[in-house]
């Protein structure tokens, strides 16, 4: 379909808008990462106006939007009730008033008596007749266009017009020469062009389309993405993703790593198994499988690259301390990092219990490496880490600063990778670099990833499930409660804390916030101290310094205290088998996965557990449709799978992906709820294409992805 000839591309916009003095619109234009030809070939309409096409006045319905030509028989500025220009026009068929509460000089004299325009804008009926507010309008005369209007998503500094003629400018001139190979099958029945038989649209012939499409289209199949155009643009993005992965994953598979086997035949017990032998409990049958999934790719020569995954409480750090021991019995170091304080000490006091009197009788020793520990401390575990004889570190970002130095690492153990950027994770590949290999990577997280997400963003990994429960959990009960009975469930944890047991209060701030309205850990604990008096109420936020967070955890942990306010720190990691209430402040305002990982502190001992979620209904006495879907799903299941597929499809894929996809926009036009068919045609064809027609994957990547396909690699 040929370019629409009412959006004249003039002669300054022969050029990329890069490459032009930067004025207002070209910074505008940078601003939303408009750098490129292709970058404004792929800045899709919001939305369409028809403009192709006159209604006449008798023919509008109310409240349609339309577009009339009518001659101005009147105009005039009232002052009462307040100041408005009113304009009444006439097209023949009937009347209308176009009425503007704000207006210049030069719109009124445009608007004279007698003048002939172009009007369009949304009809409304009342008492006085006819009427449009504040319609678009202009001066009649010229041809009008052949396809609708797009309206582009842009900022005040971008206007509509200088918007358009740039698309329009950059579709002239950008390469959209085919990157498919000739052997690409349709992906799917959505394909069919308009004449009915089964073909892919180009890609110059969708994205000219759908810049500008004929007023004959559905407007349907353009809302719901669904029109052949559509799948067109959302195969090929898919399949940009896929490729890139898949290089990542082959640039990997070529890296080298430590093969680590446990050095058996010395005489002594593997680590490993000794291990298995102190622990207090037996391993589930998904713990011993994922476990001999890891085993083996640490006896490859290829670094490992593994997300672990599984539910809250499921047991993934001895599956991690399991991983270390087969690394360290064959000679290597291990580095296991944690986003925060709090959840790395849980980790290094449950492996310190485990491993050290196992490490020690080999000579060895556990390093704990954070950011505020004083000068001494850190220097000696400095040197237990390049002597060597650390044979495990533990730690938050601490680990990968510049100054340590390990003499072998050979495993990086990371826990809640979504809280950790490429920068991190580069950091920690870089440990090796001296003996020109890279260490294994074991990424951990108790947010289940979707099997979609996991296909589409995670494809340069390998997926391992602990998807059972170790015996003796006890189900978690979850109550949806209005914040106006408060008062009963501070009665409940009166009764919680006589029987023995220990309580959670979650909230979402930690001092009163006048932009927000909601309860703060600070006013909280405040009055749970006077509404519990006896009972030890304890306060814990993120801005309390290190020692003083040490001891408040302290004390809940040996059940000294009955009550801890919170912030969201406490959110993964921390383990207290005997607290058995989780109240969440607020749990509107809470994400899905992070109201299911608060709900798992409790439940991990034999009391029978709760998790209340105090909801506030706000002024308009009601919930919002998605804070209600996701206390709905909370009450509904504890099933940490069922509530990550949940959350995919009310927030999409940001939540799970978090820092990992730093400076890598998130797919914008292919949704991985809905697009299931094209991502499978999308991973087929990625393999056979890098095989087969390199030239073309790489012009492809380069295309969709930029620069920015250098972010999934790490």
């Amino acid at each position: 379909m040929p370019l629409p000839t009412s959006l004249p591309t003039s002669a300054a916009d022969s050029s990329p808008p890069v490459a032009k003095a930067a004025s207002g619109p070209q910074k505008a234009l940078l601003k939303l990462g408009l750098t490129r030809d292709i970058d404004l070939a792929l800045h899709l309409p919001l939305r369409y106006e028809d403009e192709t096409r006159i209604t006449p006045l008798k023919s509008a319905r109310e409240g349609s939007t339309v577009q009339i030509e009518a001659t101005v028989v009147a105009s005039e500025v009232q002052l009462s009730p307040r100041r408005q220009l009113l304009v009444t026009v006439d097209d023949g068929s009937g009347t209308c008033v176009l009425r503007f509460f704000s207006f210049f000089p030069s719109q009124q004299k445009t608007m004279a008596v007698g003048a002939k325009l172009r009007v369009r804008g949304e009809v409304k009926g009342g008492f006085w007749g006819r009427q449009m507010l504040h319609p678009v309008f202009r001066l009649a005369g010229g041809e009008l266009p052949v396809a609708l209007t797009p309206v582009y998503p842009t900022s005040a500094a971008l206007p509509q017009p200088y918007l358009r003629r740039a698309v329009v400018s950059a579709l002239n001139r950008v390469d959209l020469s085919e990157t498919l190979p000739p052997s690409a099958e349709p992906p799917t029945a959505h394909f069919l062009g308009q004449t009915g038989r089964q073909r892919l649209w180009g890609l110059r012939e969708a994205l000219t389309f759908l810049h500008h499409p004929t007023p004959d289209v559905a407007l349907a199949t353009l809302e719901d993405r669904s029109h052949p155009a559509w799948q067109r643009l959302k195969a090929e993005e898919l399949l940009a993703q896929q490729l890139s992965q898949q290089q990542s994953k082959r640039a990997r598979a070529q890296l080298r790593a430590p093969v680590l086997r446990p050095l058996s035949g010395q005489g002594s017990v593997p680590l490993h198994e000794q291990l298995l032998a102190v622990l207090p409990f037996a391993l589930t049958a998904a713990q011993q499988r994922v476990g001999r999934e890891i085993a083996h790719d640490l006896a490859r020569p290829a670094p490992m690259h593994r997300l672990l995954q599984g539910d809250v409480g499921s047991g993934k750090t001895v599956v991690a301390a399991l991983a270390a021991a087969i690394a360290m019995d064959a000679g290597w170091q291990c580095a296991l990092m944690a986003p925060t304080e709090i959840l790395a000490e849980q980790h290094f006091a449950k492996l310190i219990g485990w491993l050290e009197p196992l490490l020690a009788a080999r000579g060895w020793c556990v390093a704990w490496l954070v950011g505020g520990q004083k000068k001494k401390e850190r220097s000696a575990m400095l040197a237990l880490i390049e002597s060597g004889q650390a044979a495990l570190v533990v730690g938050t970002h601490a680990v990968i600063q510049e100054q340590v130095r390990f003499k072998n690492l050979a495993l990086a153990l990371i826990d809640e990778q979504h809280r950790f950027g490429v920068a991190q994770r580069l950091a920690l590949r870089q440990k090796l670099a001296a003996h020109g290999m890279e260490p294994h990577l074991l990424m951990m997280t108790a947010t289940p990833i979707p099997r979609t997400l996991a296909m589409s963003y995670y494809a340069d990994l390998e997926v391992s499930s602990i998807d059972e429960l170790p015996p003796g959990r006890t189900p978690i009960i979850t109550r949806l409660i209005a914040d106006s009975r408060k008062d009963e469930v501070i009665a409940r944890i009166g009764a919680q804390v006589a029987a023995g047991r220990q309580v959670y209060w979650v909230c979402p701030l930690i001092e009163e916030s006048e932009a927000l309205d909601l309860s703060n850990a600070t006013a909280t604990h405040a009055d749970l101290s006077e509404a519990l008096p006896g009972t030890a109420v304890g306060l814990l936020h993120s801005r309390m310094p290190s020692a003083e967070k040490k001891a408040v955890m302290a004390l809940f942990t040996s059940g000294q205290m009955g009550v801890l306010v919170s912030t969201t720190v406490i959110e993964v990691g921390v383990d207290v088998p005997n607290a058995s209430l989780m109240v969440i402040e607020h749990a509107e305002r809470f994400g899905l996965s992070q109201l299911h990982q608060l709900r798992g502190r409790v439940g991990r001992g034999a009391a029978a557990s709760a998790c209340v979620l105090l909801y506030s209904t706000g002024e308009a006495g009601r919930l919002g449709e998605t804070a209600r879907n996701r206390l709905k799903a909370m009450s509904e299941t504890n099933d940490g799978f069922e509530i990550a597929r949940r959350d995919l499809e009310i927030r999409g894929p940001g939540e799970f992906l978090g820092a990992r996809q730093s400076g890598d926009a998130l797919l914008r036009f292919a949704d991985l709820s809905t697009d299931t068919l094209l991502l499978d045609w999308a991973r087929t064809l990625a393999p056979h294409m890098l095989d087969q027609h390199p030239v073309l994957a790489a012009r492809h990547v380069a295309r969709w992805l930029g620069s920015k396909a250098d972010y999934l690699k790490a």
